[in-house]
């Protein structure tokens, strides 16, 4: 196998974005590097040497997890062997943080010298405090996209650099078209699970929200098509209330959405940075939510990453016992059609896009790695 001079590590669908626009910066910068990765879609189009597919890491919940493990363990170790054989002259393991520490300290011990590099904190300020104290130990840079999470990495020696995040940079960017705002969106998450456990009670809550205003209509984003269709046919909804669009078109339709009920994830900041008042959601299975609260401690204000940001209810929030048709529903009338609300929502929005923006994260974050090599 070739040398190569990076390696970049991507395993969920919101990494390989983050993958894809920072090789693209790499890139411009030095286009003789050769990068191999664990890649997704969108960094497979580009040009990189794929160890391995992202599809193969995809896992969700404590116990999806459990019954993944033989897999992950397995692709664990394919995945040392072949970065102790290539060595490149940087590691750079993108979000992804149980898997991502331990191959990161498993490569330190087996012998790998060069710069290990990990691109998103895990949420250190959440849970698992300890983690800054084992990442300081074992790399070399910590680059974060939240302004809050430095100050957790002070007591420790790492080099911890903000950049900014990606996603604010791309979405000012994006060309703005004055249209007009009439649909509610439906944001069923990208993960199979995520789909299964909230895309039905999504739609149950629309066509109650259908009831109390037949002018409704509702755009759906659709990252799994055959499973969002079996799940719509099996509610009986009127198709012609419905929109379907993919995600590569996200940006286009959350410029006509008056609100949007969305399962809680990066999709949730990018509706809140495009101004769109979001009831966020996201069912969990009794056992995970067991595991959360009383075995891991996590006992926070807020869950969703914009309410966080801003520490304040931008976003109204909906997690397992608080979820259920009648409380999105109720929910989404409070948020959607009050317009003192839709105000004091879309101003904090406006709010959280003046915190997170900078000139170019992904061009910041190609300039700092490419220093290290």
């Amino acid at each position: 196998m070739q040398n190569f001079d990076i390696f970049i590590f991507a395993a969920e669908k919101s990494a390989d974005i983050h993958g894809a626009n920072l090789i693209k910066e790499i890139l411009k910068i030095n286009p003789n590097l050769k990068i191999a990765a664990v890649a997704g879609p969108k960094m497979r189009e580009l040009k990189i040497y794929p160890i391995m597919r992202m599809e193969d890491f995809l896992t969700m919940g404590f116990i999806d997890i459990l019954f993944a493990l033989i897999k992950l363990i397995k692709n664990f170790f394919y995945l040392r062997k072949t970065l102790l054989k290539i060595n490149p002259k940087a590691c750079i393991f993108i979000d992804y943080p149980d898997f991502n520490l331990r191959l990161e300290k498993s490569l330190r011990r087996k012998g790998y010298q060069n710069k290990l590099i990990h691109y998103i904190s895990p949420s250190v300020w959440a849970w698992r405090h300890k983690r800054s104290n084992f990442m300081a130990k074992y790399l070399d840079l910590l680059i974060t996209i939240f302004p809050f999470e430095k100050p957790f990495f002070s007591h420790t020696t790492l080099d911890v650099r903000y950049i900014g995040h990606p996603l604010a940079y791309e979405i000012q960017n994006f060309k703005n078209q004055d249209l007009k705002k009439e649909l509610i969106g439906i944001f069923p998450g990208s993960r199979k699970t995520e789909i299964e456990r909230n895309f039905p009670l999504q739609l149950k809550a629309a066509k109650k929200l259908l009831k109390n205003n037949r002018n409704l209509k509702f755009a759906i984003s659709i990252s799994d098509k055959s499973l969002i269709d079996k799940i719509f046919k099996l509610e009986n909804l009127d198709p012609s209330k419905f929109i379907f669009f993919s995600p590569d078109q996200n940006y286009l339709f959350m410029q006509k959405l008056k609100g949007a009920m969305a399962t809680s994830g990066t999709i949730n900041l990018e509706l809140a940075l495009n101004k769109v008042p979001t009831v966020v959601n996201f069912a969990i299975k009794a056992l995970d939510l067991f595991i959360a609260r009383k075995i891991l401690k996590i006992n926070l204000r807020f869950y969703c990453i914009v309410n966080i940001i801003l520490q304040e209810e931008t976003f109204s929030e909906l997690y397992g016992p608080n979820l259920n048709v009648d409380s999105l529903f109720e929910s989404c009338q409070k948020l959607f059609f009050d317009e003192k609300n839709q105000i004091k929502c879309k101003k904090n929005c406006s709010k959280l896009k003046d915190i997170l923006v900078s000139k170019n994260a992904n061009k910041n974050a190609a300039k700092i790695i490419l220093s290290f090599i």
